[in-house]
């Protein structure tokens, strides 16, 4: 593929380079979805909006083949990389490589098209710009409603990888990302002096040991092979050293490898948390948002990643990944249809290693270019295995 993609390669770069400089949050992708439209228009394509944000667009004819899905939304976090593209929407930024994703996928759509008008795609394949990856329990759902995926027999994703060098893809056969829910509580009780907590309802106490108990005893009623996580990133009470407030609230994740253990976990943590509140008199309001189950990657679809990897990369350039404590609401496609996710190596070989969700994150745009060869390799062997052509995955 690399002959079709190289004259798109400044064109993509140049776009990723807007979309990351003008990022949106979810359901609010109204730039980004706008951008997409007119470019696939001026490309002949005919695409479809989807109800307030994201898009799908169908190259080909004939039955849908196969599914190809980017996210296209951003995250609500400062930038901090000092790029000359760097986000012009303070407190906004693509600080998980979406503007990535959505370009590589333009690109694939376009290489796709020329595909097309020079008559080499016998079959249709189906492009899905979905926006609100971001949420819980995330924008996949919408699209799922909308009957966008039912005739979508098989589905492929990528998603940006920092520890992956540019030019290297990650695959792996079985669940590739984790199960992710939200837990908030809020706790109130009277306050009242801190020289006299037995006359109020002490409940900085109670939160401190709702942030240490309610993980522990999840350790040791869930089996420890689900390696469910629960991790508390906010804390809030208080104003004064010598008042115990009236109101606190904490929040965090719970993460599991396995979706069986999943269900079973969410159903305790309730359970749990009352009871660990239970002593110190205080009233609970627990709001938790149960997420996404793991992207679990089937075994001929990851197959198909592979196989386009090596053809357009090398063998050498396909690697095991792990799979990652992160959550994906790809997951709720592959709960219908079967799929994979494939990592994207987004480092710059010899460079830093950065993170996702930071503020600093930039990946390499070598990885556009990789991208785009893949999964429209990947389309390609699928468009052409449904033909009945030898040697196709």
């Amino acid at each position: 593929m690399g002959v079709w993609t190289a004259p798109l390669l400044d064109e993509l770069k140049r776009f990723r380079r807007d979309l990351h400089q003008h990022p949106e949050l979810s359901h609010k992708e109204f730039r980004t979805t706008g951008k997409l439209l007119e470019r696939l228009r001026a490309a002949g394509l005919d695409p479809k909006e989807l109800e307030g944000t994201g898009l799908y667009v169908d190259i080909g004819d004939g039955p849908v083949i196969i599914g190809l899905r980017a996210d296209i939304d951003a995250l609500p976090i400062l930038e901090d990389t000092g790029l000359e593209y760097e986000s012009a929407n303070r407190g906004i930024s693509h600080a998980c490589g979406h503007d990535i994703h959505t370009t590589v996928m333009l690109g694939v759509a376009l290489v796709l098209r020329e595909l097309q008008i020079e008559g080499e795609l016998d079959g249709r394949v189906r492009i899905i710009f979905q926006p609100a990856e971001e949420t819980m329990p995330g924008g996949a759902l919408a699209v799922i409603e909308q009957g966008v995926l039912e005739d979508v027999p098989r589905i492929l994703a990528l998603h940006c990888d920092p520890r992956i060098d540019a030019g290297t893809v990650g695959t792996r056969i079985g669940a590739i990302t984790s199960a992710s829910d939200t837990i908030r509580i809020e706790l109130t009780g009277r306050g009242g002096h801190t020289s006299r907590p037995h006359l109020t309802e002490d409940l900085v106490f109670a939160l401190a040991q709702i942030a240490i108990s309610v993980p522990a005893v999840i350790s040791r009623r869930i089996d420890v092979r689900s390696a469910v996580s629960i991790v508390w990133g906010q804390i809030q009470a208080g104003a004064a050293p010598n008042a115990i407030p009236a109101r606190g609230v904490m929040a965090g994740t719970m993460r599991c490898l396995d979706g069986e253990a999943w269900h079973a976990a969410g159903e305790l943590v309730d359970e749990v948390v009352q009871q660990v509140a239970a002593p110190y008199g205080v009233d609970v309001r627990l709001e938790h948002i149960r997420g996404v189950p793991p992207v679990v990657n089937t075994e001929r679809e990851t197959g198909l990643l592979e196989a386009a990897a090596r053809l357009e990369l090398g063998a050498e350039a396909v690697t095991l990944t792990p799979q990652s404590m992160g959550g994906e609401d790809f997951a709720w496609m592959t709960q219908l249809v079967p799929g994979a996710m494939m990592r994207l190596g987004t480092r710059t070989p010899g460079g830093e290693t950065f993170d996702l969700h930071r503020g600093d994150y930039a990946p390499d745009e070598q990885a556009i270019g990789v991208g785009v060869r893949v999964m429209a390799a990947a389309a390609m062997l699928a468009v052409r295995a449904a033909a009945g052509h030898p040697a196709s995955a």
